[in-house]
């Protein structure tokens, strides 16, 4: 006999179960750098945090970047490492980034998948550390939102990530 499930409150969300290496080259957002996606996980617009796999089909410079809040990653397929240490991001290994952290992604040969979790913002800085641009759950949403129009899947699609 099968024991009863632990009731859900009505007021829980929804869960979300999805294919984080998606075989639909349409569920994967393209980026400002070309050889670079984001498959949306999650949009977390309480907390101002996302959940996505990037992937990278590139070598060499990525993006120079700031972080106000935690960031978590889990390297999936292949690696990639920050120009200002002197460790690189294997396969199976786990990557945090504290808050305050700027760091340099550069891509390596070959393709790699990582899932992260990112917290508040993504701050884009040139080389002296001035901001230029920046990220967020929401732009990310909105991101998204127009790629998943443009592919012919609707903007609501972006809706299933979004909690």
């Amino acid at each position: 006999m099968i024991e009863p499930a632990i009731p859900v409150s009505a007021w829980s969300p929804a869960e979300i179960v999805e294919l984080a290496n998606s075989t639909d080259e349409r569920e994967w957002v393209p980026t400002a750098r070309e050889g670079v996606w984001i498959r949306p996980l999650l949009f977390d617009t309480v907390r101002g945090a996302w959940v996505n796999v990037t992937r990278m089909r590139t070598t060499g410079f990525i993006s120079r970047h700031a972080h106000p809040a935690p960031v978590h990653g889990y390297v999936i397929k292949g690696q990639w490492h920050y120009l200002e240490r002197d460790w690189v991001a294997t396969e199976g290994g786990y990557v945090f980034e504290p808050p305050g952290d700027t760091h340099t992604l550069i891509a390596d040969p070959g393709e790699s998948l990582t899932l992260f979790w990112i917290t508040g913002c993504l701050i884009e800085v040139d080389e002296f550390g001035t901001p230029t641009g920046f990220a967020d759950v929401f732009t990310r949403i909105e991101q998204a939102a127009k790629h998943y129009e443009a592919v012919g899947l609707g903007a609501d699609y972006v809706n299933r990530f979004v909690r």
